[in-house]
């Protein structure tokens, strides 16, 4: 949406009356002030959105200029939390729809919290209207958009920093630091978990939505037509029209670390696949609750990836990454073994290069100096480890089921892939105790990608392009790169 178009958007609500509008004036001043202050505008209050408005709060001669969420119960208690805990030092504007605040001059950032449909969208509106913007992994809904989001950072030049906190974290870019060094080898396998125990989410018949939800808002660009009870206020991450599923949600994180100590130069990987399922559950959800996905990178390396959130009597908590070398060496748990070592050594590196200040404060510095390289997780980062998951998870979307056995993994002759496939399937089978009978494996195919266009080649292509960008809602399209 231009800036013209928002300002006839504003012009058109504020003679309907239709916009919510809960407490506060504009403070004055913006980032380029003498006193450096910087005016956030948080778009999502749930979740991780108590995390940002957290967070901005901890920083000093930050502000929060706007509170938005459509649901009107969410905005009056966040706007009540802070206002008890800011005491007058500064005020808060409470409104249901971020385009507000995108435009007013004295907003200087957009942090965004929302649900994953609205990340990227929100991000290149902040980008047109010249705001910087924290984003919330994963940054991209799907890889079109994501495209656009870089387009847009790249036009208008505002910092974008991605909501994945371990790109602050100097130890672990010291080690990728070390690893793309050749410390220890040629990396062969990045491996990031995303093992949490999680929980069936029932079903929910189709109503009306709650009268303090503004369901046109919610949606915004998702081509939902029918409420139902399980899309608010978190279970939409296990729908396809709104999330990604456990692997581009607590996965992105370590996707992201996962792509991170890969060789510099590469950006996406040539061809990815993914099997698992939905076990257990019987319930609305669409994505996977088990995967095992991986990805080939033009210079033969490879991320692979898992998913295990059924929850059984001797769980194992993962959210963490490995590593493995070409000459049998591996890390596990900050400890290096090498080949035919049962005895992990202590790894001892020097700090890695982020800008310091942690994730929040990073942001800040990177704002105040107007230098979008300061971004721990920058936008390309960003675009790239999300690219790899949207990926895996498509090649998901495309697969076929296969009975739930052992041979269901289809890896060709890579060893490494169906030895790791099959502790997962063991865990399945023999801890969870999915049965033989009556389930299925969902093996998604090879899907071959071009890193240049973005685009798949090869096998599958159509049906791999047609997942690239989902349609979007009048009033709510992402721009194509060229319109950005």
């Amino acid at each position: 949406m231009s800036r013209l178009n928002r300002r006839h958007f504003l012009q058109s609500s504020a003679v309907a009356g239709t916009s919510l509008i809960l407490a506060g004036t504009r403070a004055s001043g913006n980032v380029l002030g003498a006193n450096d202050r910087v005016r956030i505008a948080v778009a999502g209050l749930n979740g991780r959105g108590k995390s940002h408005i957290g967070g901005w709060m901890g920083q000093k001669n930050v502000e929060l200029a706007y509170l938005a969420d459509p649901d009107q119960n969410v905005l009056a208690r966040t706007m009540k939390n802070v206002e008890a805990k800011t005491r007058g030092k500064y005020n808060t504007a409470g409104i249901d729809d971020i385009r507000r605040a995108l435009d007013d001059r004295n907003v200087d950032a957009i942090s965004v919290a929302t649900p994953n449909h609205w990340h990227s969208l929100i991000t290149i509106w902040a980008a047109q209207a010249g705001k910087h913007v924290y984003v919330e992994k994963p940054m991209s809904h799907d890889v079109g958009e994501g495209r656009v989001a870089v387009a847009a950072q790249k036009k208008y030049g505002v910092v974008i920093q991605h909501g994945t906190q371990s790109r602050s974290s100097s130890s672990i870019a010291g080690l990728h630091e070390a690893i793309q060094a050749g410390k220890f080898g040629k990396l062969k396998i990045s491996y990031g978990y995303c093992c949490k125990p999680r929980g069936s989410i029932g079903t929910k018949t189709p109503s009306t939505p709650p009268s303090n939800l503004d369901w046109n808002l919610w949606r915004g660009p998702a081509k939902i037509d029918q409420f139902h009870g399980n899309f608010s206020h978190y279970n939409w991450h296990w729908f396809w029209k709104t999330g990604n599923g456990d692997l581009n949600n607590q996965g992105t994180h370590q996707l992201d670390i996962a792509r991170w100590a890969l060789d510099t130069e590469l950006t996406h990987p040539i061809r990815a696949m993914a099997i698992g399922g939905r076990f257990g559950w019987d319930d609305q959800g669409e994505t996977p609750n088990t995967m095992f996905g991986l990805a080939e990178y033009p210079n033969g390396q490879y991320v692979f990836f898992n998913v295990r959130n059924v929850n059984y009597k001797g769980y194992q908590r993962q959210v963490e990454n490995e590593y493995y070398f070409e000459d049998g060496g591996k890390i596990i748990r900050g400890q290096y073994y090498a080949k035919g070592s049962s005895q992990g050594e202590r790894i001892s590196v020097p700090a890695g290069k982020v800008t310091p200040g942690g994730n929040w404060g990073a942001f800040i510095a990177a704002c105040r100096a107007n230098d979008p390289s300061m971004a721990n997780g920058n936008v390309h980062d960003a675009h790239y480890g999300c690219v790899l998951g949207h990926l895996m998870n498509n090649s998901y979307r495309l697969g076929e089921k296969v009975p739930f056995n052992a041979k269901a993994g289809r890896f060709g002759d890579n060893k490494d892939a169906s030895e790791h496939f099959m502790k997962l399937h063991d865990i399945m089978s023999n801890g969870v105790g999915v049965p033989a009978d009556g389930n299925e494996y969902v093996v998604g195919p090879w899907l071959t990608f071009d890193p240049k266009t973005e685009t798949h080649t090869g096998a599958f292509a159509s049906e791999a392009n047609a997942l690239l960008k989902d349609p979007n809602r009048d009033g709510f399209v992402v721009p194509t790169v060229d319109a950005v």
